[in-house]
């Protein structure tokens, strides 16, 4: 399937994930279309625990307070389970959610499918409406999107707030 281009409506979905609260894992629903309202940062990556996920995922869970900032969430997908995914989440301690998409259809959605791999490396940053507003797929590798780079993305959104972004009133 072809990726959404800057400019259209993210496609929907709803997987199911884990998001770690102190000792405690939350398992529950996540549903784009239920989160309306706030910029969100959708980051594919190929495998819980492999070393370049974990440098990338880690980088975003040390710039979270940056995202929170800027009134956007990050919310990470790839194909494994939810019980994959708690165990990823207590070894690197990371406290945003870890999406579920066990078979594949978002990541298709999304058009980030990478054949013998799983998932291509991605990020799409979403408005509050739901618009994608920046992204960046991989073609394969190790390199990953800053959380820093990601910021700058959200910084430029209209209405956002922190780090010298527009207000909606500009």
């Amino acid at each position: 399937m072809p990726q959404p281009e800057i400019g259209q409506l993210a496609p929907d979905f709803t997987l199911p994930g884990v998001t770690l609260e102190g000792t405690d894992a939350q398992h529950r629903l996540f549903s784009l279309r239920e989160h309306r309202g706030s910029p969100l940062v959708l980051a594919f990556y190929p495998a819980d625990a492999s070393p370049g996920c974990t440098a990338q995922l880690c980088n975003y869970q040390s710039e979270l307070a940056g995202f929170e900032a800027l009134g956007a969430e990050v919310w990470a997908i790839s194909r494994q389970s939810t019980a994959s995914h708690e165990s990823f989440a207590r070894r690197s301690k990371l406290a945003f959610p870890l999406l579920a998409d066990e078979r594949g259809d978002v990541v298709d959605a999304y058009g980030v499918s990478l054949f013998g791999v799983g998932v291509r490396r991605s990020v799409f940053v979403l408005d509050a409406e739901g618009v994608v507003r920046w992204k960046h797929v991989a073609l394969v590798g190790m390199t990953y999107q800053s959380a820093a780079t990601i910021q700058e993305q959200l910084a430029l959104l209209p209405g956002a707030r922190g780090l010298g972004g527009a207000s909606a009133a500009s």
